[in-house]
């Protein structure tokens, strides 16, 4: 078995804008992926909104250090779940149950160093 990483993509305003109920939906959403695919979780989390993300940014030597997500995009990273999955396709089908009303996925490998 491969790992892969599902990472979650959103519009953290959105999400917000929409409250409570949805913020409920999403959960539940995520409770339902855990218990359909949990044999195949290995690790998952919810990330805090792009507004709290600090960068930095090497030149040479130097390291600049700013607030904010590294790039600015409507589409902010809000998560991951670290999967198996016999292959690319086995993981796709996997990732099409994550919830992700106001955004999308992307799947990878998870490169092995041995």
């Amino acid at each position: 078995m491969a790992q892969y990483v599902i990472l979650i993509y959103g519009d953290d305003q959105a999400i917000e804008n929409a409250g409570q109920p949805l913020w409920d939906e999403l959960m539940q959403g995520h409770g339902a992926f855990a218990e359909k695919h949990g044999a195949s979780v290995k690790a998952g989390n919810a990330l805090q909104p792009a507004t709290t993300a600090t960068s930095i940014r090497h030149d040479g030597d130097d390291a600049t250090v700013t607030d904010g997500p590294f790039v600015e995009t409507k589409e902010a990273l809000g998560g991951y779940y670290v999967i198996e999955a016999k292959d690319l396709d086995d993981a796709i089908a996997i990732a099409k149950d994550v919830p992700a009303p106001f955004g999308g996925l992307e799947v990878r490998p998870v490169m092995v160093f041995d």
